[in-house]
C-alpha cells in the first residue's frame, strides 16, 4: 500500500522535528531545514520506517518552495500533508521600540513565506485532496505584553489559513493551524535560554495558565498530526490552541 506523504517546513525545530517523527509513523516525510541538514532527524525517521528526503529552503526566496515542491512531487509522484513549522527566533520586546523595517521583516518571514509556500503546494494537494497545517502562536487568542513581533505576523497566517479554507475547499483541501502556548522546547525555549523570560516571568506566566504548567513540542505534534489525518476529515479553517487553558 502506497503511504501518503507529508511535507514538515522548519523541521530543523523543536516543533518541527517532534511533528515530522510523529508523521513518519505512517506517512513518508521530506524536511526542509534552513542552514544545517538535521542528520539526527532523517536517521529517526527512517528507524520509524518512514522513506525521507531533506531540502535546503530559505523562505527569504519565495521562489523556493517551488522547487522544494517540484522535487518532492518528483520523487515521490504525490503530496498529501503540509505543515509550516518554520520560523526564526522573534525577541520579546514592547512594540514601540520596534523599527517599522524590523516589522516587515518578520512580516516577510512569517506571512509572506507561508504565502508561497501553500502557493506552490496547492497544485499537489488538489490532485490528492490533502491538507495544510500551519503553526502558529496562542498568542492570538490572548495577548502577552512584548509578543507583537512574533503574534502580529502570525496573526496574518491564521487569517490566510481561513482564507485558503474557504476557497480551497471546494477541490477538497483542508486547512487548519495549530496555536501553541508556552512550550519546554521551541521558541519558548531560546527564549528562557537567552534570557529574556526570567525566573520571576516564568512563574508569573505558569500562574495565567490554568494547568500551571508548560507544554512540549511532543504536545503540538499530537494536535497537528491529528489535524492532518483522517480523523479530521471535515475540520477545516479552524485555529486549535495547545496552550494549557492560557486564552480561556
Amino acid at each position: 500500500m502506497t503511504r501518503p506523504v507529508a511535507l514538515v517546513v522548519g523541521a530543523s525545530g523543536g516543533i518541527g522535528a517532534a511533528i515530522a517523527e510523529q508523521l513518519a509513523d505512517d506517512h513518508d516525510v521530506a524536511v526542509t531545514y534552513r542552514s544545517r541538514e538535521p542528520a539526527a532527524l532523517i536517521e529517526r525517521l527512517q528507524a520509524r520506517g518512514a522513506r525521507t528526503s531533506a531540502h535546503r529552503l530559505d523562505l527569504a526566496d519565495l521562489d523556493a518552495p517551488r522547487i522544494v515542491v517540484e522535487a518532492v512531487e518528483q520523487e515521490w509522484e504525490r503530496l498529501d500533508v503540509v505543515v509550516h513549522a518554520a520560523g526564526p527566533h522573534v525577541p520579546m520586546v514592547h512594540l514601540s521600540r520596534v523599527a517599522p523595517a524590523q516589522f516587515a521583516e518578520q512580516l516577510n518571514a512569517d506571512a509572506a513565506g507561508f504565502f508561497a509556500v501553500v502557493h506552490a503546494c496547492l497544485p499537489a494537494l488538489r490532485r490528492t485532496q490533502g491538507n495544510i497545517v500551519a503553526v502558529t502562536t496562542a498568542a492570538t487568542s490572548r495577548f502577552p505584553v512584548r509578543d507583537g513581533l512574533s503574534s502580529g505576523p502570525k496573526g496574518a497566517v491564521e487569517q490566510l489559513v481561513y482564507a485558503f479554507a474557504a476557497e480551497e475547499g471546494r477541490f477538497g483541501v483542508r486547512v487548519n493551524c495549530v496555536g501553541p502556548g508556552m512550550l519546554t522546547d521551541g521558541m519558548a525555549e531560546r527564549l528562557i535560554s537567552s534570557g529574556e523570560l526570567d525566573e520571576r516571568a516564568l512563574e508569573v506566566t505558569r500562574q495565567n495558565i490554568p494547568l500551571r504548567r508548560f507544554g512540549t513540542a511532543q504536545d503540538i505534534a499530537e494536535a497537528v498530526c491529528f489535524l492532518a489525518s483522517p480523523k479530521a476529515n471535515f475540520i477545516s479553517g479552524q485555529k486549535l490552541d495547545v496552550d494549557g487553558g492560557y486564552g480561556t
